[in-house]
């Protein structure tokens, strides 16, 4: 039987209120030197539900495990099955308002660089250059025998090739690419194995239950340590991968602040947190700025 991860956090009656007032972020941007820290929460105007808020995908959807995926030939099935399909929807996701402020933030100079939790490439394909993918990136696939990297667009190839009119339909898409599909639905989808050793093939990205590389987490803390102040972007901050940045900026003394509609683990830590919609939120902020964004931006796939 699976387990769900242990992944829920309930706010104490402590926590400081959110405000709609977006003029303190428009004032710690305007000073520049503005790391961002996105979440879940600014690709669901991309059409990508995020993992706890309304109607969040945890409330029916168990994340695939690091520990379930290597040690479980059918679990790996269900994985893939699921993930291909839910490719064909992410990959055409495009970059929305949330994303094309924060590369337009980057262009005008205003920020040090972005860390994001998601796995989604909406960041690079609004034009941000300077990312950090906490998580990976669901567009590359690692073997985990030989260690090669390939694209998701060939595996997705190798797949069609191998599962000819696998079109079943999913009663949802969640935010790391996985569809729900009933294990009727999956049936015997055939998975595909390194096309170099034969290994086993796993998406680029963090599964829960498994760590973030060590060099990584500390390129990210150097950049907390190098930038000005911490924007938090639609982020629950439930896990410690995310929330120790947080408790990090705000040890050394650096603003935290917050765009979050709900209330985050990371409140008691920040200066404010506003609860609007990230796309308004960051739109506003770019006009009371005179920062130009731009257009509707390039889908993540071809």
């Amino acid at each position: 039987m699976r387990m769900r991860p242990t992944l829920s956090w309930v706010p104490d009656g402590d926590l400081p209120p959110g405000t709609t007032d977006w003029e303190p972020v428009a004032e710690v941007l305007g000073g520049g030197g503005v790391l961002v820290l996105s979440g879940a929460g600014i690709s669901t105007e991309s059409g990508i539900p995020d993992y706890r808020g309304e109607g969040g995908s945890l409330s029916r959807h168990t994340p695939m495990t690091y520990q379930e995926f290597v040690s479980d030939p059918r679990a790996r099935r269900r994985y893939w099955a699921r993930s291909h399909l839910g490719w064909r929807v992410f990959g055409r996701a495009r970059p929305n308002a949330g994303h094309r402020a924060v590369a337009a933030f980057a262009r005008g100079g205003l920020l040090s660089g972005v860390i994001t939790q998601n796995v989604d490439g909406l960041h690079q394909a609004a034009g941000s250059e300077d990312v950090v993918e906490l998580h990976g990136s669901l567009d590359r696939v690692v073997c985990l025998s030989c260690g090669t990297l390939g694209a998701r667009r060939e595996l997705a190839r190798r797949l069609e090739e191998a599962n000819p009119g696998f079109a079943p339909t999913a009663a949802g898409i969640n935010p790391d690419g996985d569809a729900d599909l009933t294990d009727d639905q999956v049936g015997d989808f055939q998975v595909v194995p390194c096309a170099v050793c034969g290994g086993v093939l796993k998406p680029d990205v963090v599964f829960f239950g498994e760590a973030v590389p060590p060099p990584r987490v500390e390129s990210c803390r150097a950049a907390v340590r190098e930038a000005a102040s911490l924007l938090v972007l639609g982020s629950s901050l439930t896990v410690m991968s995310g929330l120790r940045f947080v408790r990090q900026a705000a040890g050394e003394g650096k603003p935290v602040l917050i765009v979050n509609r709900d209330p985050t683990r990371g409140d008691r830590w920040a200066r404010t947190r506003v609860a609007l919609p990230l796309g308004r939120a960051l739109t506003e902020v770019a006009a009371r700025l005179g920062v130009p964004v731009e257009g509707p931006g390039d889908p993540v796939t071809g």
